[in-house]
């Protein structure tokens, strides 16, 4: 009796497979890196500016977000995943941080801000803010935020520019650019 010959492989079968498999791994790949980037920038903000917390607020929707990553002095600083007050910020602050705004306040009780804005930071145990956009060529991708939560803080020019040049870095990372989704 004959053997039969082995039915041949499908290599169209084969060839979809391996692409959906390097489809995987690529996003795998480029998650990996963002994620790695964007912790080791906010470590490296938060000891260069000596802060309770930096995070990176990262948004998922049009003005709709998280905190997505966070570098802490404490833990009991961590507001890891919090959404923010959405009714607070709307098209108009999305606009001003499209434009690349840098907001500095040294002491939330004295800044004339609109009291949902106030009370979000309050719940946090904000006393300083310093917010900087990370803008991509889609947009605004999310904001770079220090908090300074035990006193208030006069923030200096050199802060400022440490957290425009992280924002930066970030914003130019081929990772970012591509934006996958934390």
């Amino acid at each position: 009796m004959q053997q039969p010959f082995p039915e041949k492989p499908n290599l169209d079968a084969s060839l979809q497979a391996d692409s959906g498999l390097q489809r995987i791994i690529t996003h795998l790949s480029t998650t990996l890196e963002r994620d790695s980037l964007v912790t080791q920038v906010i470590r490296d903000l938060r000891q260069t500016l000596a802060v309770d917390r930096v995070l990176l607020y990262y948004f998922y929707r049009q003005w709709q977000g998280r905190v997505a990553f966070e570098a802490l002095s404490d833990e009991q600083f961590s507001i890891l995943g919090s959404t923010g007050p959405d009714d607070c910020f709307n098209g108009e602050y999305a606009s001003l941080y499209l434009a690349g705004r840098v907001r500095a306040i040294a002491d939330i009780d004295a800044e004339p801000i609109a009291d949902c804005h106030r009370d979000f930071l309050r719940d946090l145990g904000v006393r300083a803010n310093l917010v900087v956009p990370v803008l991509v060529p889609d947009g605004l991708w999310g904001l770079l935020v220090a908090h300074h939560c035990q006193s208030t803080r006069a923030w200096a020019d050199v802060d400022i520019a440490a957290m425009r040049h992280g924002a930066e870095t970030l914003s130019m990372a081929p990772a970012i650019r591509g934006t996958v989704e934390p």
